[in-house]
């Protein structure tokens, strides 16, 4: 069977089973919904109505396999709950041909406006057109949507956060060999970050300072890939490297895992993102030099508040904008800030994004 029969199969199936989800949401068929259904979607109970009915956001994210997402999705589903909105949530477990049948079941249930975390960027184009011609506007969250006439994309400014895992990196290690792990080459957040990184690396590279010696993406985000490329990069340079920079905190972790294998673990910098729990205990134990904390709950409460805005018609007041190959994408974009031993307390502890006794363990003072 060729590659794009079994493109075709993969999303029929995809579609088969999404269907098979909404007929059992509305009761037809027999039964209701158990427990089987989490975490491909959790729906609330309707709140108050606007303008005669109550506003149905349809949330779409590409997986929730990481710690990361699931907090985004618990945020903002109680954020627009706060807002009198109803809100259904659906994971695609990184399958684009899943997200986009999620996506056309959403839309079919009558929601207002539907928020996307694209799985692929240019894949999901197809969900914006779709939308459009049912009347539903689409935000992009965090992530971006590419080629397509997307109404908002609210996120981080991800090529600082590129900046801030260099920055801080080649303050300890100037000169030298340099492995960046990237994240997947179908996400634009990933490319954003590899473009922040070069801002601050290429300079250091033009004058001979610095060499990229490994330079991988890294499928899917899977951190058995990044595990993958960062023993290859050992490999192919005798273990002599100097600095590492990996696209998230699951990658930096495989890296680290590389790393200790030949007992460089702690003695070379590594730069990672998104402060997952893990990556926090690695740089209180010394492993991973820092990550980059995104306040996830500014975000998740900013997008639900502007995706109510956008259904109801309303200005979003979004003053940015970033070309996503089609259009120039109103935009609402969040400062990040680099994490190391001496912020810990004072942001992702602080923030109550992790406590302290998580972070620090049962006896930390």
């Amino acid at each position: 069977m060729r590659k794009d029969q079994w493109r075709v199969l993969a999303f029929v199936l995809a579609l088969a089973a999404v269907l098979g989800f909404v007929l059992l949401a509305y009761g037809i068929g027999g039964g209701t919904p158990g427990p089987a259904e989490s975490p491909q979607t959790s729906q609330q109970p309707s709140a108050a109505p606007y303008d005669g009915h109550t506003i149905k956001v349809g949330f779409s994210m590409g997986t929730l396999l990481e710690e990361r997402w699931q907090k985004d999705r618990d945020l903002f589903r109680a954020a627009v709950q706060a807002l009198g909105a109803e809100v259904t949530v659906m994971s695609a477990d990184n399958s684009e041909a899943m997200q986009i049948a999620q996506a056309e079941a959403l839309i079919s249930q009558g929601i207002d406006v539907l928020v996307i975390v694209p799985q692929d960027a240019e894949a999901t184009a197809a969900i914006v057109r779709r939308a459009h011609s049912a009347g539903v506007k689409v935000l992009s969250y965090d992530r971006l949507v590419k080629n397509a006439d997307v109404d908002l994309y609210v996120s981080f400014d991800n090529e600082k956060v590129g900046e801030l895992q260099a920055e801080a990196i080649t303050k300890l290690a100037p000169r030298g060999k340099y492995v960046f792990i990237g994240g997947a080459d179908t996400d634009n957040n990933a490319h954003l970050l590899k473009k922040g990184v070069f801002n601050v690396l290429q300079p250091m590279i033009d004058r001979g300072d610095v060499t990229v010696v490994y330079d991988q993406w890294t499928t899917d985000w899977k951190p058995e890939v990044a595990l993958a490329n960062m023993r290859s990069a050992l490999a192919a340079n005798h273990g002599q490297v100097d600095a590492v920079i990996a696209a998230n905190d699951h990658t930096a972790g495989s890296v680290i895992q590389a790393l200790a294998e030949r007992g460089l673990a702690g003695r070379i910098p590594v730069a990672g993102q998104d402060a997952d729990l893990e990556a926090a205990r690695r740089i209180v134990a010394g492993t991973q030099t820092m990550t980059v904390y995104k306040p996830i709950r500014l975000l998740a409460e900013e997008a639900a508040e502007l995706a109510v805005k956008l259904a109801k018609g309303e200005k979003t007041g979004a003053a940015q904008f970033v070309n996503n190959g089609k259009i120039e994408v109103p935009s609402v974009l969040l400062q990040p800030i680099a994490v190391d031993q001496s912020n810990l307390d004072s942001t992702i502890i602080a923030d109550g994004f992790h406590s302290r006794e998580d972070v620090y363990g049962p006896s930390a003072p």
